[in-house]
């Protein structure tokens, strides 16, 4: 679904690095559709900003590392208080359980500062219409976690449609196309979704898939 004329993506950044976020900021007003809501130095300046807005934004790109509020702090206070807002973790760190704990956190999407500025606006926009991107950062995890290693045992017991959800969420299909396989209503699909997040601990669906194929509960030939 292309966005239309009245479609306006809402950001929001929070990055200490004032020229970093400016230039950010600046390239992110080029983009077609795209407007800067909020602007802030960590998640504490984050909390207190967020009352002030008379729009919420649509996506919130978040550093790391960050003094007095971090990355993942951050995300999780975001989605506790502000579950609609899509969250992208931006940062140079390439550690793998950095990753994986800002995704658990609550982000769906994880990308690199030096991103291709093409490649910044594909993933925005695919995260704004679908709600999740598979960058760099999570295939590089994710074929880490693929690697011959044993999995962790199951610690969770899924029954037959939670595990078909499961199978088909680690895919690229949508929610909407998933409740279309399924044969079931978006909203059971939002039901099935909340269940495995609750069982695996998670706050997004990168998170739920990473968990998944760390358990065993999903494997990939």
């Amino acid at each position: 679904m292309p966005l239309t004329q009245v479609d306006t993506i809402a950001i929001g950044v929070v990055d200490d690095h004032r020229l970093f976020s400016k230039s950010l900021s600046l390239l992110l007003t080029s983009f077609a559709n795209f407007k800067v809501e909020l602007d802030a130095v960590n998640g504490q300046d984050l909390q207190a900003k967020m009352l002030l807005l008379e729009k919420l934004p649509d996506i919130i790109l978040i550093d790391v590392v960050m003094p007095i509020m971090d990355g993942i702090e951050t995300a999780r206070w975001l989605s506790k208080n502000y579950p609609a807002i899509k969250l992208v973790a931006l940062s140079v760190n390439n550690d793998e359980k950095t990753i994986i704990n800002m995704l658990r956190a609550g982000c769906c999407c994880y990308l690199f500062k030096d991103t291709h500025p093409d490649e910044l606006e594909i993933a925005l926009r695919q995260i704004y219409l679908r709600g999740f991107y598979n960058s760099e950062a999570e295939r590089l995890s994710f074929r880490k976690l693929l690697t011959p290693i044993a999995a962790e045992p199951a610690e969770v017991t899924l029954t037959e449609k939670e595990n078909q959800f499961l199978h088909l969420a680690c895919s690229d299909l949508t929610y909407k196309e998933i409740s279309v396989r399924m044969g079931i209503v978006e909203r059971t699909v939002d039901g099935y979704r909340q269940i495995l997040f609750n069982k695996l601990g998670v706050q997004s669906r990168t998170g739920m898939a990473i968990e998944a194929i760390r358990k065993g509960l999903v494997k990939f030939n």
